[in-house]
Order: structure tokens, then sequence, then C-alpha cells
């Protein structure tokens, strides 16, 4: 019938506009498809909708829901056991590659999936499905992110897919300011409530307290261990190489199983001050020296500089004051620099290079990746096609007399 707006003002009288018009209101969309592939475009002219306009009345409506907590059932977990294309997830796959940890008594990917920016199930679960089948099985959860809602999407998750076995779970806890031996076990346990498990495979202290002598958190995380609740690798997130060596040493002499894992800032970019409180970055030459020596494995965060290495980055921005702030000096640019000339060369961006750059290094070195998209997630991988060498290695860090052949 025709269509009609009806317009009623507050004090209850009511206008009727009549549209004239006798079509049904899904015939325009038809008739503007035929048109436009007619034509051969891709998307409708003005005054028809384009992707850019579909694509923010659909974040718009994304904002709305998340502002009431509008979930509906075939978006909840229980519904969701199919990947986006409606199919059971594939097997793990080899796009990403896996390489073998001490401690660790499987193999795990190149590249670990952080997880701080997930909101809910069904889009959250896009990504693991595709991180998965890529090859991915290594997976960062803090107990703090998302106030323990990325535990319990991951733990839906693994026990949706099924694929608990196959996956490596690194869990963090006891933040500050609850940064204490007593709260590890505590708030490991809510933890593994969360994840839908009884163990995980790497526990970090996600800070340290310099206060607590390093024995009394070696002792428990080693109950932990014995209790079969971490089955692998523990150690210190945002821990100075002093106090690593001293709680290596106090383990040692105690029979307790050692620290065998950090998890710092490492980057081609060298962190110039903290990005958060407490945080430590393992960037320096000292550094590098310590984690080849030891062969320590670092599970890296911020491994591609936060953005210095893209666009968003440049001598004269200064608009980003976490940038500017953390990253901006001139041997951070001279690094910027080289990697996007060598970038060019390979047919890569400058941030392929700089995460390569982690994956070379001469000790177990793991990058944290946190892509938000199915696309920044496609675009991380292709860093896994550069093969860099000492001498790459060497030349990006201080230049520039060394060249790549």
């Amino acid at each position: 019938g025709p269509g009609r707006i009806e317009v009623i003002r507050s004090g209850g009288t009511r206008e009727v506009i009549s549209v004239n018009e006798t079509r049904h209101l899904y015939s325009f969309e038809v008739d503007a498809a035929d048109e436009a592939i007619l034509a051969g475009r891709q998307e409708f002219a003005w005054p028809g909708m384009g992707w850019t306009d579909s694509l923010g009345t659909l974040r718009v409506l994304d904002k709305w829901r998340a502002a009431v907590g509008l979930e509906y059932e075939i978006e909840r977990p229980a519904k969701r056991v199919n990947t986006i294309s409606g199919r059971p997830i594939g097997a793990n796959g080899t796009a990403i590659g896996k390489r073998a940890i001490p401690g660790l008594p499987k193999p795990v990917s190149r590249l670990a999936l952080g997880f701080e920016d997930f909101r809910t199930f069904s889009s959250g679960s896009i990504l693991l499905d595709a991180y998965f089948e890529a090859g991915g099985n290594l997976f960062d959860t803090g107990f703090v992110y998302g106030a323990g809602y990325t535990e319990t999407l991951l733990g839906q998750w693994l026990s949706n897919r099924g694929v608990r076995q196959q996956s490596v779970i690194i869990a963090k806890g006891a933040h500050t300011p609850l940064c204490y031996p007593d709260v590890i076990g505590k708030q490991l346990a809510q933890s593994l409530d969360r994840l839908r498990t009884d163990h995980v495979d790497i526990y970090f202290m996600h800070r340290d307290n310099p206060d607590v002598p390093v024995g009394e958190f070696v002792d428990a995380m080693d109950r932990e261990v014995k209790a079969g609740r971490i089955r692998g690798l523990f150690g210190g997130s945002n821990w100075t190489m002093e106090r690593m060596d001293a709680a290596i040493a106090y383990a040692e002499r105690t029979g307790k199983q050692k620290p065998g894992a950090l998890s710092n800032n490492f980057s081609l970019a060298e962190m110039l001050e903290p990005i958060w409180a407490g945080c430590i970055t393992s960037s320096t030459d000292d550094w590098k020296a310590w984690l080849t020596a030891r062969q320590m494995p670092n599970f890296a965060w911020s491994s591609q500089g936060r953005g210095f290495f893209t666009d968003r980055a440049g001598r004269d921005r200064t608009d980003n004051e976490e940038l500017v702030r953390v990253w901006y000096s001139e041997k951070n640019f001279g690094r910027r620099d080289r990697a996007i000339e060598l970038a060019s060369r390979l047919g890569k961006s400058p941030i392929h290079v700089a995460l390569a750059y982690v994956l070379a290094q001469p000790f177990p070195s793991v990058p944290l990746i946190g892509p938000r998209t199915l696309d920044e997630l496609e675009d991380s991988l292709k860093a896994l096609d550069i093969a860099l060498s000492p001498d790459d290695l060497e030349w990006l860090d201080n230049g520039p007399e060394r060249r790549r052949a």
C-alpha cells in the first residue's frame, strides 16, 4: 500500500503525510542493484547508499547495541559453533609456522595472538578462527584484561571449537597493586574457571614487586607447577634482568622450578620510557646480550612499536602524545628510516620489517600481535615471508655501514 509518515506532536495532535508511492519498499533496492550491476559498479551511486555509508550505519548500530548490552541469541557461544562461513573450524594450518620453545611440551606458533581488544564472542570468534586455521595456537591472556572478559571469551571459544589440546595458553596475574605471592594462586584459580581448563601452559607475573623477596614469588609459582595448574613455563612480565637472575639463582639453590621465560617489551624501536607504570623494555644492547647468553624466551609485547613504523609516526607528527613520549628519538627514527628503505626493496611495509626483526633474534623471540580485524591479521602474516640475516639485524639497529646484499 501507499507509504505514509505519521507526525505525532507532544500535544497529541497527528499529521499524516502520504508518500504517494504504491511500490514495495524493497523493489527499489532490487532495481538499484540491477542498474549498478549492469553499469559495472560495485556500490550504489548517490543518492543510493555506498559502502562508506553502510559501514558507518553498522558502526553506529554496534555502538547502540553495546550501550544497552543487546546480544541476539544466534550470537551467543552456544549457537556460534561454526565459522563465519557456516562450516566447522578447519585444521590448525601451516601459514604461521611453529617453533619449539624449551620447557614447553608442544611447538608454538611463531606469532602469539594478544587478547586485549575483543569485546563479543560473535566478533572475537571470527578472528580466533582465522588465526587458528592459519596455524596459530598461542594465545596471550591476562587476569585484568577486560575485567576478565577476554579470558572468558577464550574459554568459550576453546570449548566451543574443541581445540584446547592443540592450543597453548599464556596467563598473567598478580598485577599492581595486587602484586603479592598469595594473589597468584587465587587469581589463577579464577582464570582457570574462566578459561574452562584445569591448567595453563605458560604463566607470567604481570608485574614485579621489588619490596617482596624474589624467592617468595618463585615458591608461589612452583606450588602451582606441583599442583598441575601450570604445565610448562613460568616467569615474569616486566621484570628486570637482575630480578630474573636472582629468581633463577634462588630456584637453583632450593630445587624449585626455575623461571624460564620473560614477557617484556621488545621491538626494533627502543622504548624510551614506560608506556604504562612498571613496564620494562628489553630492546637495549645489554638486554639483547643477556637474552642471547641465557637463551631466554621472550614473548614480546608491543613488538611493532605501537604504530611507530606506520604512517601515524613522523618527525613532524606530534599530535599523538604516547608515540612522541615513548618512541620519538633520533636513534629510533634512524631505525625507522632503514626499515622503510628495506621494506621498499622487498615490496613490503616497514611494519613487516619491524615484526621480522623481532622474529629473527638469536634467542627464542615470539612477538605478541593484536590485530582487531581480519585485514590486520593477514597483513601481520606478511612479515613471515621476510628472513633477516645477522647482518640485516645489525644494519637495522645501527646502520649505515651495513647494507643488505
